[in-house]
């Protein structure tokens, strides 16, 4: 999808991840190994109980949905930043249901432009666990 054909607010509801605690342990084991991702009993001393998941994993599951979805196709040229803000803590089973909403649009140059797309992040009670800002450089119709 070229540039101009995007529009501002346009929303793509996400399949829902579930998060899986032996994906969780892994993935902590070799990029985020903290106490508080793999050490159940430490976990258990913390106030969230039990392990958490790496917020990194988190919201690569979630983005893995959102890739699926292709929006640019062969349009898109690079990313250009992303943002990702934690709310809420992840635990195994949670099963995350997310959007994407186009929240901004400008104009780069005669050839591209940039698209900010907002990713909203939810647990099954309802809760906001994450959001990421993601910049995405898109080819204009030449």
């Amino acid at each position: 999808m070229y540039f101009e054909e995007i529009q501002l607010g346009y929303e793509i509801q996400l399949n829902p991840v579930k998060i899986e605690k032996s994906k969780m342990l892994d993935f902590a084991r070799v990029y985020d190994n903290v106490p508080l991702h793999v050490d159940e009993e430490y976990a258990s001393r913390t106030p969230f109980r039990k392990i958490i998941a790496p917020g990194v994993m988190t919201f690569m599951s979630v983005w893995a949905e959102y890739l699926k979805v292709d929006l640019f196709g062969e349009e898109l040229l690079a990313g250009k930043s992303t943002k990702i803000e934690w709310f809420k803590p992840v635990f195994a089973d949670d099963v995350l249901t997310s959007k994407a909403v186009v929240t901004k649009l400008t104009e780069r140059n005669a050839k591209n432009g940039i698209v900010e797309l907002t990713i909203s992040a939810y647990n099954q009670s309802g809760e906001l666990v994450l959001t990421d800002v993601t910049e995405a450089i898109v080819k204009k119709k030449i």
